[in-house]
């Protein structure tokens, strides 16, 4: 029997597909693998597809619908090979906490960087605000002007504060969306806030490296309400971008798109050459000395 349906939650080996109010276990063919070489999971959870059910009432995947975009990562496995964190996404959240763990800037930046690659509309979550005291909040308010000044949404947000969780509840409504960060910072809590009645588990944090422990251990799709869907993402610990070359990294800051146009050279880096715009700007302190250094960083490690 022929489906149609969307990949709900992902395990490795097996898929969870929903179609038709009914949830199938499917695999996948040998064949996906071939052909997608280069990546480690060439389904993700958001990915429409195609697939038979057998007479035991699993699923054999056929084919996968054309993706609207996705959002993609370099493997840990391996330096050449990318994995799919999710696919069919109308809005990306990083999400950090400002203490247990601490905000990363660099994690916060590549994240950013891989969705204006794939053109994937994203924003900021500053969980746990709660236990700010007065030096993190001269962060929060410092994180907040950066990045709202180059157009990225920024929401801080609390258990301890309804007000901070209806906010989160406006973006995410008629929307698919997904929240990706470091275990710990609270992306599962966020959810059982926003609905209870999922009642997923959550982890604590470890009293000896102040970081979090995993908890969730696959993506999942979940439904909010009718028209609006969370993906929950396991949490990771690094960001590394792929497909991206030394010259196209200032196409994916936004604050660079002016300054680079007045480049003396079409494939400057904005590292050392002669009348760069980008550095001029820089200079002139048009650019944010933090958002720079993660450019530098980026810029290293793909070279």
């Amino acid at each position: 029997m022929k489906k149609s349906g969307k990949v709900i939650q992902s395990t490795g080996k097996w898929y969870k597909v929903s179609s038709d109010g009914e949830i199938f276990d499917c695999r996948i063919p040998g064949k996906f693998r071939l052909v997608e070489e280069s990546v480690t999971n060439p389904v993700a959870v958001g990915d429409n597809v195609d697939f038979t059910v057998g007479d035991d009432g699993s699923g054999m995947i056929d084919s996968i619908h054309d993706r609207k975009n996705y959002v993609p990562r370099k493997s840990t496995r391996s330096n050449k090979d990318e994995q799919i964190l999710v696919a069919n996404i109308d809005r990306a959240w990083v999400v950090q906490s400002i203490r247990q763990p601490k905000i990363k800037r660099g994690f916060i930046d590549r994240f950013l960087v891989a969705c204006e690659a794939y053109e994937i509309p994203s924003g900021i979550i500053i969980n746990k605000t709660d236990l700010a005291n007065k030096r993190d909040l001269n962060e929060i308010h410092s994180i907040t002007d950066t990045y709202t000044e180059i157009g990225y949404p920024v929401l801080q947000t609390s258990l301890e504060d309804d007000s901070s969780i209806e906010k989160l509840r406006e973006e995410l409504q008629n929307r698919t969306s997904v929240f990706i960060g470091h275990s710990g910072v609270g992306k599962t809590s966020l959810i059982n806030v926003l609905d209870p009645s999922l009642n997923l588990a959550v982890g604590d944090i470890s009293s000896y490296s102040d970081k979090g422990k995993h908890t969730t251990t696959y993506a999942r799709l979940l439904s909010l309400n009718e028209n609006s869907y969370l993906v929950d993402t396991p949490g990771i610990k690094e960001f590394g971008l792929v497909n991206i070359e030394p010259y196209e990294l200032s196409i994916f800051f936004p604050e660079m798109h002016e300054a680079r146009l007045h480049c003396k050279f079409n494939n400057c880096t904005h590292n050392h050459e002669p009348k760069c715009g980008v550095i001029e700007a820089f200079e002139r302190g048009e650019i944010d000395p933090d958002r720079y250094d993660s450019y530098l960083n980026m810029l290293e490690s793909i070279n």
